[in-house]
This record gives C-alpha cells, sequence and structure tokens, in this order.
C-alpha cells in the first residue's frame, strides 16, 4: 500500500508500459531521411575508392539504389506498419504533392552555332532557367533526387538538370579560373545571382577527358564539386551499352568511374545511359564490386519523371526530358520540355510541390495509395 492505494502487480505494469512504448513508437514523428552522405571513400584493390554503401531511406520492393525488386519484409510479430500521420499546416497551406511529377531535364551541347538537333545556344539556356526560376523550381542534384532528399522551400518545385557527354559548352575555366560566361555553368550562375532562390545546381554526364579540360579537370571537376555540382558516369567512350556484354559494359563504366575517382577522389552516385540504351540486364549497369555502384540510373527518356516516393518509380530507369521548343522533330511538340512545362503549368494537381521539410512525404489523402510502402512512416496526408 501507497497512502491507502493499492500496487498493482509488477507483470500487469510492465505489460502497460510496453503497451504504451508500442504506441509511441507508431504515432511519433519519424527522425527523418539521412542528409546527404558525406563522400567517404575507402581502399580497394587498385588503389582506386571504393562506392559506399548507399544509404537511402528503405524504399519497398526494392534494393539499395537501383536495386532488382524483391518483396517487401512482412511486418515482424503482430505489429501494425507504419500508419501515414497528419500533414503540416504549411503542407496544406501551399497544397503539397510530393508524390506528384518532376521534370528531369537533359541538355547536350551549349554553343553558339548550333548543327544538331539537341544543341541549345547560351540564350536558349538561358530562357529555359529563366522560365523555371519565374515559376517556382528549384535545381536539386541527380544524387538527391535518386536518394529521395529533396529539400526545397514550401510551395516551391524541385526539378533536376543534367548535361550529358561533359562538353567544353557546360564548363570551360578562363584566365582567372572562373567559369567562362556562356558555358552552362556560366549561364546559370548568372540565372542564380538574378533569382536568388533559384540554385545554381546541376549534374554532368561525363565521359574521357571531361570538358576537354586536359590537365586542368581534377582542378576542374574539384571546382564543380566544391560549389555544389555533381559529376555523373555517362561511360568512358559514349558506347551504346545495348550493344555490349557483360564485360563490355562494366569495362565502359569501370573506365569512366576510375577517370573520376583518380581526378576528384570520389565516387559518383548516378549513372545516364548513352543515347538512353540498356544493356541486356540492368544490374550489370548497377553495382559492380570494388569498382562502382549507383543510387540511380537515368534514361534519355520523353516524359517527367514520377516522384522517388511514388510506388512506381524505378531507379534503374529515370526518365528525363530533352530540352527542346515545340517543333515538329521527334514530336517536340508534345514530349520535349517547352511542352512539359506548359503542361505541367496548366496542370498543377500533377506537379511535385514540396512541403518544405525533406524529412517528410506529404499529399493529398486522395492518391496515398500511391506512396511506396517504404514510405508510409514519413508520409504525411491532408
Amino acid at each position: 500500500m501507497i497512502d491507502g492505494r493499492a500496487v498493482p502487480p509488477l507483470h500487469k505494469l510492465a505489460g502497460v508500459l510496453i503497451v504504451l512504448a508500442v504506441v509511441v513508437g507508431l504515432v511519433a514523428p519519424d527522425a527523418g531521411r539521412p542528409g546527404p552522405a558525406e563522400a567517404k571513400p575507402a581502399a580497394a584493390p587498385g588503389g582506386t575508392a571504393a562506392p559506399s554503401t548507399p544509404s537511402a531511406a528503405p524504399v519497398a520492393g526494392r534494393s539499395g539504389a537501383g536495386g532488382s525488386a524483391t518483396a517487401a519484409p512482412a511486418p515482424s510479430g503482430t505489429a501494425p506498419a507504419p500508419v501515414i500521420g497528419a500533414a503540416s499546416a504549411v503542407a496544406r497551406q501551399v497544397k503539397a504533392n510530393e508524390l506528384g511529377q518532376i521534370p528531369v531535364l537533359m541538355y547536350h551541347r551549349i554553343t553558339a552555332e548550333t548543327t544538331a538537333s539537341l544543341d541549345r545556344t547560351p540564350k536558349q539556356l538561358r530562357e529555359e532557367l529563366t522560365r523555371l526560376a519565374e515559376e517556382g523550381y528549384v535545381p536539386i542534384t541527380a544524387a538527391d533526387f535518386a536518394r529521395g532528399w529533396i529539400d526545397v522551400p514550401a510551395g516551391r518545385h524541385p526539378v533536376v538538370l543534367t548535361f550529358d557527354d561533359g562538353t567544353p559548352g557546360h564548363f570551360a575555366l578562363d584566365e582567372r579560373g572562373v567559369p567562362a560566361a556562356d558555358t552552362a555553368v556560366g549561364v546559370l550562375l548568372e540565372v542564380a545571382r538574378r533569382y536568388p532562390g533559384f540554385r545554381p545546381v546541376a549534374t554532368f554526364y561525363v565521359n574521357a577527358d571531361p570538358f576537354q579540360l586536359g590537365d586542368r579537370a581534377a582542378d576542374g571537376l574539384r571546382w564543380l564539386q566544391r560549389n555544389g555540382f555533381e559529376i555523373g558516369n555517362h561511360t568512358f567512350t559514349h558506347a551504346d551499352l545495348s550493344t555490349l556484354s557483360k564485360a563490355g559494359v562494366q569495362r565502359e563504366i569501370a573506365r569512366d568511374e576510375a577517370q573520376i575517382v583518380a581526378l576528384t577522389g570520389v565516387h559518383t552516385s548516378t549513372l545516364a545511359y548513352p543515347f538512353g540504351s540498356r544493356p541486356d540486364r540492368d544490374s550489370w549497369a548497377r553495382h559492380k564490386e570494388g569498382e562502382y555502384s549507383f543510387r540511380g540510373i537515368f534514361l534519355a527518356g520523353w516524359r517527367p519523371s514520377v516522384s522517388p516516393f511514388h510506388e512506381d518509380f524505378d531507379p534503374e530507369a529515370i526518365m528525363r526530358i530533352r530540352s527542346e521548343g515545340k517543333i515538329r522533330e521527334n514530336d517536340c511538340r508534345r514530349y520535349c520540355s517547352q511542352a512539359w512545362l506548359e503542361w505541367l503549368r496548366e496542370n498543377p494537381g500533377e506537379r511535385y510541390v514540396s512541403d518544405g521539410d525533406p524529412g517528410t512525404v506529404a499529399f493529398p489523402a486522395d492518391v496515398s495509395g500511391d506512396l511506396a510502402g517504404g514510405y508510409r512512416g514519413y508520409g504525411r496526408s491532408y
């Protein structure tokens, strides 16, 4: 007896505490997905750096970065699966939809004189980036997109800017050691100065002799990395991987990876297929022990990507949009960047809208069924 009250048996008290602990664990807010991982390369055979293990949040039915499909683990014991929580007032106010579509724009040469259909002039690039800035888009890297770390202000929309082939029009250092004005990097920096909320961030997929910098390549690539840009793998010789054997695919990717590691000291996180051509097996490109390992692999697709939190997201086949106006060629009137950006503007319910919190996934209740199972604990509906 304590103050005339009976003390409950200890085994009953313990049972109550266990139940309370389970309830708190289910309803308490999640700690959030891990932030951008610091590059900490480890020694590997041959003197190169070994790829680190991806640390992205789990996605049901997928393994690792671009892993092959597997069955989602069943809940242990009788504990229910994680539940979707309530969205914040901010998410409701901005009508957040983090299951919406995200444009991943694909650029090739940036040049004053266009000679191929994929070429864009600095003026055309400047106009497209200005449009993105004015329509509330915020660039993120391909790696952050693939790992599900989308840290943009509430009410804004992520966009991924990707540049293939590592040409001098993407990046060049002038005599002062700063990016040349009419390169892709120079234009990005210019637009970011005019629109402070528009980050000068992009991913450059390089081949042999990146940007044709020669003996300045190490300085150039490290400048890009220090300033928030990402370097990605695009194979050493821009090979059509659909025509190669497993050994050929892995040799092309590994040679490019070894070059990048030698120049920067770190491994890449993402790969873009030259020509958008996939090898016979995606697993050949996704990972090779001690050589490379990718969080995401990008195609040369024709439409915006689904959200990385959507149940249909496939990290081995991420869609991109060709940067181009509404022209007849390749049906760009429907499927290139100008047409898709117009469509997303006219269909705001289909576009990704951030809740401002990278540790949650907010969306309208009527699309809750589209959330990938592994993200239910991060889900917040309204």
